[in-house]
This record gives structure tokens, C-alpha cells and sequence, in this order.
């Protein structure tokens, strides 16, 4: 108990990428054909048009790495108070948004890049306290 009392904003910061992540891989997973459609459709003129099946593998993959770690990280918090594994995901949790808002700025939807970037800063808020 103490170790979450004294790590409370980590442990909650990394719950919310926790539940941000995962949810979005489990939906990519549920519903590949959907968002492999729609993903094409908003990328057809950018230069990502003829890699989208791979990105989107990509982007799943990353997004339920980051998910993984954040939870365990989370867990790991609370048993020991020990930083690693939340601090790795945390770290790809970055990586992962980075690479959302590049392809938001590549396709040109200005609202969903300015969508990650409040996803980011708490985000990079973690990576700086974990350090």
C-alpha cells in the first residue's frame, strides 16, 4: 500500500496508457477490416498509401507492447516500487504516439494530430517522473 500512496501519479498515469493502448490493439484486432479500410481511405493521398496493411501491423503491435508494459509497470509499482518495466512503456507509449501524429500530419488531419498531443503530454509527464 505504501508503494502505491508514494508512486500514486505514476501508477494512475500509467493505468490511463494502460487502457488507452490496450483498447486501441484489441480494437484493431476485432475489427482489422474496418480500420484497414478506413485507414486506406484516409491515407490514399499521402505517401503511406501503399504501406498501410504494415503500418497498421506496426502500429498494433506497438500499441499493445506499450499497453503490456504499462499494466505490468503498473503492477510492478504497487508490488515493489520498482520503475523499470513502467518506464519502458512508457517510453514506447511515446514512440507509439509519435508515430500516430506523424501519420496524422502526413494525411493532413490537423485535428486528430492535435487528438494525440493530448494523449502526449501526459505521457511525456511519465517518461519525466520515471527517470
Amino acid at each position: 500500500m505504501d508503494n502505491l500512496i508514494s508512486n500514486a501519479t505514476q501508477v494512475l498515469l500509467l493505468l490511463f496508457l494502460t487502457i488507452t493502448f490496450l483498447q486501441s490493439g484489441i480494437d484493431k484486432m476485432l475489427d482489422w477490416k474496418g480500420n484497414l479500410g478506413w485507414l486506406i481511405d484516409h491515407f490514399s493521398k499521402s505517401i503511406f498509401k501503399g504501406f498501410v496493411p504494415l503500418l497498421l501491423g506496426s502500429l498494433l503491435v506497438l500499441e499493445m507492447l506499450s499497453g503490456i508494459l504499462c499494466g505490468v509497470g503498473a503492477f510492478q509499482f504497487v508490488i515493489d516500487g520498482d520503475s523499470s518495466i513502467g518506464f519502458l512503456g512508457a517510453v514506447l507509449s511515446a514512440i507509439t504516439l509519435l508515430m500516430l501524429l506523424m501519420g496524422q500530419r502526413v494525411a493532413k488531419d490537423y485535428a486528430g494530430a492535435q487528438t494525440i498531443v493530448v494523449y502526449f503530454i501526459p505521457t511525456i509527464f511519465l517518461v519525466y517522473l520515471m527517470q
